[in-house]
């Protein structure tokens, strides 16, 4: 098992899948940028017409309407959603701005509470809507940092998301190790994410999650533009090597502290483990009081002490 996302679901070839060699990469990242600019305008295309859609349905008609269906309703239903957070919502939004003004990432909270915050990496993916019944059925809010690419594919997990409490944050358009991209492609990569979530109605993301750990100075440049809040983790699991149940329970709950940011996956491959290790994990968490909360109501709760260190890159190169 190695820590490289699996393109399980793709469509496009193992060939133009691969990762491109540094040295060989300027003639794709233009192709790449083109092709960028071009979904950009295309998305411009589809906010216009949503707002149209949005606006005719509000004015109404004299004529019943048709039923919607169960999809456009899922949408409507996340739309107002994030046009009309609640009170507790904007507090714990208003507490990410609040620890940004003093430093640019986080990986756990101040400890003063009895919060954890579940996080989820590589979503969405055929794995995820098992992930949330589980978390609906036992009554918890997590936080998931989602793939714009996946969103293609399985939106209506994030939908979901949105339509549960649940906060989606910036895992980047493709997955890539950002410490080996150009400061424009990382922005890319970050606004193109940010879209995607924005399309499907949810709010803008403020809270990014590095894949495999990867960043460097022109990250932290980028993430201070876009306003998005670094959130590393305090325990992994290592649920994406596939070590078994009791392992990736024992590693959660060793890893629980006040404050605690417990790392898991919802994609890049098969989570079956994962799915079966999560109400064991959440049972034994509550069995120690912990109360499992999402990243923004940790910090909210239990804001992180100011002039922490941050290693450069966490990915090993």
């Amino acid at each position: 098992m190695t820590r490289r996302w699996k393109w399980d679901f793709e469509d496009e070839s193992a060939e133009h899948m691969a990762r491109p060699s540094l040295a060989g990469s300027q003639g794709s990242n233009s192709a790449t940028h083109a092709h960028f600019r071009r979904r950009r305008g295309a998305a411009a295309v589809v906010v216009t017409g949503l707002l149209i859609v949005i606006v005719v349905a509000l004015t109404g008609s004299h004529h019943r309407a048709p039923a919607a269906s169960p999809e456009a309703a899922a949408v409507r239903a996340a739309v107002l959603r994030a046009s009309s957070p609640s009170e507790s919502e904007r507090h714990a939004n208003a507490a990410v701005t609040s620890v940004l003004a003093y430093t640019p990432f986080v990986r756990e909270g101040g400890g003063q509470g009895r919060d954890i915050a579940l996080t989820f990496d590589d979503g969405p993916g055929p794995y995820t809507p098992e992930v949330l019944s589980v978390l609906e059925r036992l009554k918890v809010r997590a936080t998931f940092f989602a793939i714009g690419k996946m969103e293609r594919y399985f939106s209506a997990s994030t939908i979901r998301e949105v339509r549960d409490g649940d906060v989606v944050g910036d895992h980047t358009e493709s997955h890539p190790q950002l410490a080996h991209l150009s400061a424009h492609d990382q922005h890319e990569e970050l606004f193109e994410q940010i879209l995607r979530i924005e399309l499907l109605g949810g709010r803008r993301p403020t809270l990014f999650r590095p894949p495999y750990g990867s960043f460097n100075a022109a990250t932290m440049r980028q993430l201070h533009a876009l306003h998005l809040l670094m959130v590393l983790w305090s325990a992994d699991t290592e649920d994406y090597l596939q070590p078994g149940v009791p392992t990736i329970v024992q590693r959660a709950l060793t890893g629980a502290h006040p404050g605690a940011i417990l790392l898991m996956h919802d994609g890049g491959g098969t989570r079956r483990q994962t799915i079966e290790a999560l109400p064991l994990i959440i049972h034994g968490l509550r069995a120690r009081g912990y109360r499992l909360v999402t990243v923004p109501q940790l910090l909210l709760d239990e804001p992180p002490p100011a002039g922490l260190p941050l290693r450069p890159n966490l990915s090993g190169d």
